[in-house]
């Protein structure tokens, strides 16, 4: 109740929460070291190498040691990952083969997918990552903030925010291979009777993407009550998750239109110590090395208050005195790095685009969240609120142990 009063101060206290349309969501992954996470996978081989490789004291230094995990702490199996259970104290093989996630709002980093070295991995997470699964994300809100309220994935999100309080993770589907969306029950009825048969959950989460907001009480999403508004949305919701998802699910990787694509005019130095921009000449100056154009709006995108771009130079920019296993990094500016700019420049670029239809969504008559009870939708159910049971295998627990399902 004291939640939407204070949304009320904003006029969003009839506009339905997002975590009442989702209502199953996860916090954010507590990695608790940040050293098992780098923008290049090969720096977490070299740092798994020389963990391994050391031994006593210099390994309990180098590991980093939590209250949640040591090298002798027993810890079962993450979900899908084939990583030992032995205390990581014995540890002596190969490293695991690092994952791509999800870094906060767009960037894709490496994780290595051992259970040992991460605080908190929300396994239930694990357990529905496949290839049907999306990932909304929100983000951390703060006063003032203009910026995006969610982000949508299909790789598995850390749910970092970059200012404020992180938001959740929620994913669409509560089970593997697409199964039981995520949704609050009854709320794809209501939607199918006012809009057509057509609406499905991925719809759903296309409008969400494209309408929901921030607000004091969390993210808002107003749902139209008109079914041209609501197609309309859906639509500009499924470019916004095309740009996001970036190739994934057999997508087109965007695209900017010819002349306006940015290409490398300077070669990226080994070490660009900075990063400016050139409104006059849209430029983007990473040392001696220029890219161009880069557009106002890709510049100035914003999540949290932070400049994306920024952020994303700063975790990949020479780490002066940085110490233990985070010193092991590229020792030049990988190629790759330059082709992922080129890409998060153009996906920054097209979204900001994108605002203006955006913006319009919330104009005209809605459905509130007195229609939502009035129809049953609301409150939602407490199991709803919960992981669904999703094992149908045991999975294995520390040193070896077979876990109790």
């Amino acid at each position: 109740m004291a939640a939407r009063a204070a949304a009320g101060a904003d006029g969003d206290d009839d506009i339905p929460l997002l975590d009442d349309l989702m209502p199953w969501s996860v916090r954010p992954l507590r990695t608790g070291r940040p050293w098992v996470t780098a923008p290049d996978a090969d720096s977490l081989k070299a740092r798994w190498g020389r963990l391994v490789g050391a031994e006593g004291a210099e390994r309990e230094r180098l590991f980093r040691p939590t209250r949640s995990r040591t090298p002798q702490t027993p810890v079962a199996a993450l979900p899908g990952q084939s990583t030992s259970t032995a205390r990581f104290a014995r540890e002596s093989g190969p490293c695991p083969e690092p994952v791509r996630i999800q870094h906060g709002p767009f960037d894709e980093q490496w994780l290595i997918p051992d259970h040992r070295l991460i605080d908190a991995a929300r396994p239930e997470l694990w357990r529905v990552a496949d290839g049907h699964q999306l990932f909304a994300v929100e983000h951390g809100h703060v006063p003032q903030d203009t910026g995006p309220a969610l982000s949508v994935t299909a790789l598995l999100p850390d749910g970092h925010s970059p200012a404020g309080r992180p938001g959740r993770i929620r994913p669409l589907y509560r089970r593997p291979g697409g199964l039981e969306p995520n949704l609050a029950p009854g709320l794809l009825g209501l939607l199918r009777a006012r809009h057509g048969d057509a609406v499905a959950a991925e719809s759903v989460l296309a409008w969400i993407l494209a309408a929901a907001r921030h607000s004091p009480a969390g993210c808002v999403v107003p749902l139209p009550a008109d079914t041209a508004r609501w197609w309309a949305g859906v639509e500009l919701g499924r470019e916004l998750l095309r740009l996001q998802l970036r190739g994934a699910r057999g997508g087109e990787r965007p695209r900017l239109p010819g002349g306006r694509r940015p290409y490398v005019r300077a070669a990226v130095p080994a070490a660009p110590g900075t990063l400016e921009y050139d409104p006059a000449e849209e430029a983007l100056l990473l040392g001696t090395g220029r890219i161009s154009p880069v557009p106002a709006g890709a510049w100035e995108f914003r999540v949290g208050g932070v400049r994306m771009l920024e952020l994303w130079f700063e975790r990949r920019a020479t780490a002066d005195g940085a110490d233990g296993l985070e010193a092991i990094r590229p020792r030049g500016w990988p190629q790759e790095w330059t082709s992922e700019l080129l890409e998060l420049i153009t996906v920054l670029a097209l979204l900001d685009e994108l605002q203006p239809r955006q913006q319009e969504l919330a104009d005209g008559p809605q459905l509130t969240t007195g229609d939502l009870r009035a129809t049953g939708v609301l409150p939602v159910p407490a199991t709803a609120r919960r992981p669904a049971s999703v094992l149908d295998h045991q999975e294995e627990g520390p040193d070896g142990q077979f876990a109790l399902l």
